[in-house]
This record gives C-alpha cells, sequence and structure tokens, in this order.
C-alpha cells in the first residue's frame, strides 16, 4: 500500500458545490473581520467550520483506502479545518479554499507519517518512498514494464543507496499478518504464516559442549568421571558422591574443585557451568 501522495488538489475539485458555498463563506469571513464581539464572532466561524465540512470530508474520503482508518481521516481533516478558520485574513484578497486545502491536505499527510508506517523509517526514506510511489505509475505507463533501479533513479534523482532503502521499506508500511493464511499448496491447507516461523532448537545447544566436552572428559581418569556424572548428571551432594564410590566428602570436593579447575583451563573463555549443565547429552552421546 503507498503512502499518500504529494500532489496538490484543486481547491475547487474538492468542493462540490463551489460557487454557492465560496460565496456564502466569504459573506461570514467579511460579517467575522467587522464583527467585535467575541461571542459572535465565534459563532460565525463555527458556521464557516459546519458550512465547510464537506470540503474536509472529501479531501479525507481521498485517502480511505491507504492503511488508515477512514474515520481518523475524517478527524484530522476537520480538526485542519477549524484550526484555519480563524487564521485566515479575507482582505488579503485569496479564496478561502486556496489557503484552507493546502493546510488540511499538510495535516492529513503528517497524520500518515506519524500514524501510518507499522514500523517507521527515517523521515528521508519516507520521503523517497513517497516520491517513488508518485512516480512509479508514470514510468510503467511509459516503459510498458516495471522500471529498473537506474531508472528510477534517473526519474527520481534519488541516490541508489537511498533508493533501494526506499524500496525495501514497503513492507513496513503495511506489512503482512502472521494470521494471514500461507500459500503452500494443496498439502496444508489453512495454516498461516506465523505457523511457519522458526524455533530455536533444543538440540543444538549441546553440540558445542559436546564438542568441547567430548576430548576433555575422554582424558579424565574413570574415578574422575564417575564424579562429574555423579554430581552434574544425578545432582548428588559431596557426602552422597563420597559414599558411593568410597572416599570422603573432603575427598569430593577435592576431585571436584582439581576437574573443574582442569576442564576450566582447557575450555578458556567458555562458560564452564553452561558446558557442564550439557554433560548428560554429552555422555548419553558417548
Amino acid at each position: 500500500m503507498s503512502p499518500v501522495s504529494t500532489v496538490a488538489a484543486s481547491p475547487a475539485a474538492a468542493d462540490p458545490d463551489h460557487l454557492g458555498r465560496a460565496d456564502r463563506t466569504s459573506e461570514l469571513f467579511t460579517l467575522a473581520a467587522e464583527c467585535r464581539d467575541p461571542e459572535e464572532r465565534d459563532r460565525l466561524h463555527r458556521e464557516l467550520v459546519e458550512l465547510n465540512l464537506p470540503i474536509a470530508d472529501a479531501l479525507a474520503a481521498r485517502y480511505a483506502r491507504r492503511g488508515l482508518d477512514p474515520e481518523d481521516l475524517v478527524q484530522v481533516a476537520r480538526l485542519a479545518l477549524v484550526r484555519v478558520v480563524p487564521l485566515f485574513r479575507p482582505e488579503f484578497g485569496k479564496d478561502f479554499l486556496a489557503y484552507a486545502v493546502p493546510s488540511i491536505l499538510g495535516a492529513i499527510r503528517k497524520h500518515f507519517r506519524d500514524c501510518g508506517w507499522t514500523v517507521r523509517p527515517p523521515r528521508r526514506i519516507q520521503e523517497a518512498h513517497q516520491l517513488i510511489a508518485r512516480l512509479r505509475p508514470e514510468l510503467v505507463q511509459q516503459l510498458g514494464r516495471e522500471p529498473t533501479v537506474r531508472e528510477l533513479g534517473e526519474a527520481t534523482g534519488l541516490d541508489e543507496e537511498t533508493l533501494l532503502e526506499s524500496l525495501e521499506v514497503r513492507d513496513c508500511y503495511t506489512p503482512v499478518s502472521l494470521d494471514a493464511p500461507a500459500v503452500t499448496g494443496q498439502e496444508e491447507p489453512g495454516r498461516t504464516l506465523g505457523q511457519f516461523l522458526g524455533e530455536e532448537e533444543a538440540g543444538y545447544r549441546s553440540c558445542e559442549a559436546r564438542a568441547m566436552l567430548e576430548p576433555l572428559l575422554a582424558r579424565l581418569s574413570p574415578r574422575d568421571r564417575r564424579v562429574v556424572e555423579l554430581r552434574f548428571i544425578q545432582g548428588l551432594t559431596q557426602r552422597e558422591v563420597g559414599e558411593r564410590i568410597g572416599v570422603s566428602q573432603m575427598q569430593v570436593s577435592r576431585i571436584q574443585t582439581r576437574v573443574l579447575s582442569s576442564l576450566r583451563s582447557s575450555l578458556g573463555e567458555l562458560d564452564e557451568t553452561r558446558v557442564l549443565g550439557e554433560f548428560p547429552a554429552v555422555h548419553g552421546a558417548a
């Protein structure tokens, strides 16, 4: 879905009853300029807003299918109209719509910049993306095919890096939902994109431990390997390990300290606690 085009709109085109509304609008602005009563001036301004609400609604309707809630766009357009009515000065001789329409469109574009991007890229990329969105259909019509990156660069005047970034952010504007149906053929109908996301494979965690520990454990004496197994696989206390292998708790403590020191030295910066936690998988695979 493309962001808002920056093409200026014709004030008359935005107003389906331009002549009648323009005359009444001009009359009300004249009365408001001559009015000295603040309450009466406010009433005239409210009437001006109500009179020109169809203009704001028509401008908002142009962008109703571009990814944002149409009701929000109407509110943005109407609030912009409310703001510009008190600021308009009829003594300058300009038509009100020539002043109001650009302001309303500017508010709508700002709303798209602020709220339209699900993942918001930098401002320069947003503006470049809008430029590409505006010129791309013209190039397709002229060339009879999709333009290349070089042709887009020549038409927009953008450097290659900015152009490529702008083309890549299209999915940031309206990304595909993970609940959207996945196109997988006839084999798995009804599955969503989210069901095809990868997840962590528990076995990968033991790969590093297995590769590191197997040669180290192979160098341990049978008694040292038995102590490591009882302590880190079966989770026995030092006293229980001592009873199993026929030594005191103090001797088990010394064996454990010596073995861990040796493994720590051999493993270097690798976290020996995490690696030893994978010892059951390593031992089971041996």
